[in-house]
C-alpha cells in the first residue's frame, strides 16, 4: 500500500517525478534514432511534471512488472496508456482517463484467411504480456472503468501468443501470416503507425472494444490520486492534452 499523502510529498522534496512506461509503444512511447525516448505519453508527462515544478525521470520494465502493481516506491506515476481491469484495480489506483482508443485485430498484408474477428478461431494471435489484449485473447478481459462497455468475444479458442514487446510480435507477425503468427491485437493508433511505417500489415476488424486509457498510481494514497486527477483535468481544460494528441496522433483523442 502507498502511504496516504507520503507520495505527493516525496515528489515535492525530491523535486522529480518517477514515471514508468514502456518503450516500444509508438507513437505513444518509443525511443528514436538519437536514443531519447519520445512519444505523446512522454510528453503529457513532461507537461504533467513540469505544473509540479519537479523534473521527470523515466524507467521502462516490462510490462508485467508495471502491471503487477506492489511498487514499493520505485515510481510515482504510469501515463503508460494503462486500461483499468478489475485485476488491476485490486493493485493499483486510477484517477483519472487521459485518452480512449479502440483495440483491433492485424494482420499481415498478404493474408487471406482472416477477415474478421471471428476468423481468429483456431489462429495463434499475438498480444503484448499481461496487456488487456492479452485478457481478450482469453476471453476474461472485465474493463473496470466507469461507463465502459464491456466487450464481447464473438470467436472461440485461439492460441495466445504473449510477447515482451509488440516490436517483435510485429517483425514476426511481418515474416508472413501462419508462419510464427497469424494476427495481432492492438491499439489502433499503435497498428496505424506500425502499417504506415513498414506497409507490411492491415487492420481486417472494426473496433474490438472502446479502450480507455487512465493515468495508474500506487495503490491508496488518496492525496496523491486527487492531486494527479486535478492536474491532468487542468491541462484538459487549458487545452494541453489536446496539443499534444494532435502533434503525435494528428487528432484529438483526448476528450
Amino acid at each position: 500500500m502507498a502511504w496516504a499523502g507520503e507520495v505527493l510529498d516525496r515528489v515535492t522534496k525530491r523535486g522529480e517525478l518517477k514515471l514508468v512506461l514502456l518503450n516500444d509503444y509508438p507513437p505513444f512511447s518509443s525511443i528514436n534514432d538519437k536514443n531519447e525516448l519520445v512519444g505523446f505519453d512522454i510528453d503529457v508527462a513532461k507537461a504533467f511534471a513540469e505544473r509540479l515544478g519537479v523534473k521527470l525521470s523515466i524507467d521502462t520494465p516490462a510490462w508485467e512488472v508495471i502491471a503487477a502493481g506492489n511498487w514499493r516506491g520505485r515510481w510515482d506515476i504510469c501515463i503508460c496508456s494503462m486500461t483499468p481491469t478489475a485485476e488491476r484495480a485490486e493493485v493499483l489506483d486510477f484517477p483519472v482517463k487521459y485518452y480512449e482508443s479502440p483495440a483491433v485485430l492485424v494482420v499481415h498484408k498478404d493474408e487471406t484467411r482472416i477477415k474478421g474477428i471471428a476468423d481468429i478461431t483456431g489462429k495463434t494471435v499475438a498480444a503484448q504480456s499481461g496487456a488487456s489484449y492479452e485478457a481478450y485473447l482469453q476471453q476474461t478481459l472485465k474493463i473496470t472503468a466507469p461507463d465502459a462497455q464491456q466487450p464481447s468475444f464473438p470467436f472461440g479458442k485461439v492460441t495466445v501468443a504473449p510477447y515482451e514487446t509488440e516490436t517483435v510480435a510485429f517483425q514476426d507477425l511481418g515474416l508472413g501470416g501462419g508462419k510464427r503468427l497469424d494476427a495481432v491485437i492492438t491499439n489502433y493508433i499503435t497498428a496505424k503507425e506500425r502499417i504506415d511505417a513498414t506497409g507490411r500489415f492491415k487492420i481486417v476488424s472494426d473496433k474490438l472494444y472502446a479502450e480507455p486509457n487512465w493515468v495508474a498510481v500506487e495503490k491508496g494514497d488518496a492525496a496523491w490520486s486527487a492531486k494527479v486527477k486535478a492536474t491532468i483535468e487542468a491541462m484538459k481544460a487549458d487545452g494541453t492534452l489536446s496539443a499534444i494528441s494532435k502533434r503525435w496522433i494528428g487528432i484529438d483523442i483526448t476528450g
